[in-house]
């Protein structure tokens, strides 16, 4: 049984709920499912409500107590809630944890000027092939676990147990670690873009990385190529497809061509 990862934007959600219906189809065909979610945009609604605006650093959030405590909150709390009972009525069965639950994400802080933002140092994948082998499809909320022993390297500040990470990093990571078949991501974008806008279907992973550096793929999609490049040396194929498209996850499977293939 093959196991693919499929890592959710937040934005893409909100656009398509086909997804969801796709993720538990295909389950039903024996296709074995890890899913790693998003949710910034939530996360942003909640601190503006408190009065806190969003600060970011070269694309990532930056997190001090506060913010780390709406992060959980919204993140491991109401969004992967809400996929968890989204899946399980239409008939799915799932179960939603993040990295810090059995601290099979273990993480180390980034940068001082992040705050509690952290970076993947090890991911097990004991925990999640139990889970999928009773049936279920991990819905994983994208937070990693600081343990007491990678406290010996920390800075001066304080760092809690958990810390937030970006979620196409953590998809990644763990596709990487399960060796999957296939890592997806599901954006609210057509897929990697040459500087005229127009779609690149294929790419090397080094002509990925040339596209980074010279600022053609940038923002969001940074943290996409570099987690589809990184899990490469275990993973079979990652691609980056447009989620917006109605059953676009069915469509990518079925081998349709949708958006870009970064292949070695």
């Amino acid at each position: 049984m093959k196991t693919i990862v499929v890592k959710l934007g937040g934005n893409t959600l909100g656009e398509c709920e086909t997804i969801l219906d796709d993720l538990v189809e295909l389950q039903k065909s024996d296709v074995s499912l890890v899913v790693v979610h998003g949710g910034g945009n939530r996360v942003t609604q909640w601190l503006e409500r408190s009065g806190s605006p969003a600060r970011f650093v070269r694309g990532l959030r930056v997190t001090d107590a506060a913010t780390l405590e709406v992060v959980i909150a919204v993140l491991a709390g109401l969004v992967n809630k809400e996929l968890v009972g989204a899946v399980e009525a239409r008939g799915g069965r799932a179960l939603g944890l993040c990295g810090g639950d059995g601290g099979f994400i273990q993480a180390t802080p980034q940068s001082v000027d992040l705050g509690c933002v952290g970076e993947v140092t090890r991911v097990d994948p004991y925990l999640l092939r139990i889970i999928i082998g009773a049936g279920y499809m991990p819905i994983i909320a994208p937070l990693g676990f600081y343990s007491m022993d990678g406290r010996s390297k920390a800075n001066a500040l304080d760092y809690p147990a958990l810390l937030n990470i970006n979620g196409d990093i953590v998809a990644g990571e763990i596709a990487a670690a399960l060796g999957a078949e296939e890592l997806i991501f599901l954006t609210d974008v057509i897929g990697v873009c040459d500087k005229s806008g127009e779609l690149i279907p294929q790419l090397t992973s080094q002509e990925a990385r040339r596209l980074v550096s010279s600022g053609i793929a940038s923002g969001g999609m940074i943290p996409k190529v570099e987690a589809c490049c990184c899990a490469l040396a275990a993973v079979h194929a990652a691609r980056i497809i447009d989620g917006r498209v109605p059953h676009a996850l069915i469509q990518e499977i079925a081998r349709k061509g949708l958006g870009t293939t970064i292949v070695l």
